[in-house]
């Protein structure tokens, strides 16, 4: 059973970006395509989100500044890994049903 590789990254105001990803369990074994709605359902006019309040990594740069930078992260896409899950979070019908946010 694949689990799910979700990709985004950070732009800082000057257009440096720094890229990252973390790995959900699948046990349930849910469609990317549906897993991607919720996503994109829960981000920021479709592209952002705050990695902190989503329980993710925040990728800021070494020359972060808040009076200039932003602090929102860009959701880049998911796909199916063979890669051992590194977050806690599981994907479940559960939240899919509900819609609780990752």
């Amino acid at each position: 059973m694949p689990n799910i590789k979700f990709n985004y990254l950070y732009r800082d105001s000057a257009n440096y970006k720094k890229y990252g990803s973390v790995i959900f369990s699948n046990p349930d074994n849910i469609e990317l395509s549906e897993i991607e709605a919720l996503i994109r359902s829960k981000l920021i006019w479709g592209e952002w989100f705050y990695a902190e309040e989503w329980g993710l990594p925040e990728l800021f740069l070494d020359t972060f500044d808040y009076r200039v930078d932003p602090t929102w992260h860009e959701f880049e896409h998911i796909e199916h890994t063979n890669e051992i899950a590194n977050q806690s979070i599981t994907i479940n019908k559960y939240q899919i049903i509900l819609k609780f946010p990752f």
